[in-house]
């Protein structure tokens, strides 16, 4: 289920994840670094020709076939700053994905786009919306997955990504396909681990 498979990791840049509430004074940018290097090293077993990167805040920047060599340097040309528009880079990678669909450009096991965030997003609304619209164009349960990872500890940033988890196919989604994760959660598990539950959920 993981291999002939894209992954894409969206990375939070927005102003919170400079919050120093990690392990060892560490912030949430840096405990997200170590993640989203583990998370791509881990991916490009599954998918050698590099991972799609999405940095974003009140706007998102696409890096393309990112090997996790290359991730330190992503982290280096970005601070955190800014606010959290997740609705618009979640749309622009559903969208990038069905675009490659329809032109027989997809991997045959279809993709996984892990998101890693510490909080609640500018606007909850637009980013349910984008996830059930993106739901309504799939043809099977497996073939698109959203993992959200949680950094850090926001109570209401962790009861709206368990909204996401539960209850999106009450509110019209066609499938259930998202998964929400803690960083705490995340050190209990094998990395494939998290990235099959993001499919099988």
């Amino acid at each position: 289920m993981l291999e002939n498979r894209d992954y894409t990791l969206i990375i939070d840049k927005s102003g919170s994840m400079a919050t120093p509430d990690q392990k060892g004074g560490r912030n949430r940018w840096t405990a997200a670094q170590e993640s989203t290097l583990a998370l791509a090293s881990k991916c490009e077993q599954f998918d050698p020709d590099g991972i799609t990167i999405y940095v974003f805040s009140g706007r998102f920047k696409r890096y393309e076939n990112v090997t996790s060599a290359k991730v330190a340097q992503v982290f280096r040309e970005n601070d955190p700053s800014g606010t959290t528009d997740l609705a618009a880079v979640l749309k622009h990678a559903t969208d990038d994905y069905f675009q490659r669909k329809s032109t027989g450009q997809t991997k045959p096991n279809g993709e996984t786009i892990l998101v890693v965030t510490d909080g609640e997003p500018d606007d909850r609304k637009a980013v349910m919306k984008v996830i059930i619209e993106a739901s309504r164009r799939m043809d099977r349960d497996e073939e698109l997955a959203i993992s959200f990872i949680q950094v850090g500890t926001d109570p209401q940033a962790t009861r709206f990504l368990k909204v996401l988890d539960d209850e999106l196919q009450s509110a019209g989604a066609k499938f259930d396909i998202c998964d929400t994760i803690t960083m705490d959660d995340m050190e209990d598990l094998s990395l494939s681990e998290v990235l099959l539950n993001a499919i099988t959920d």
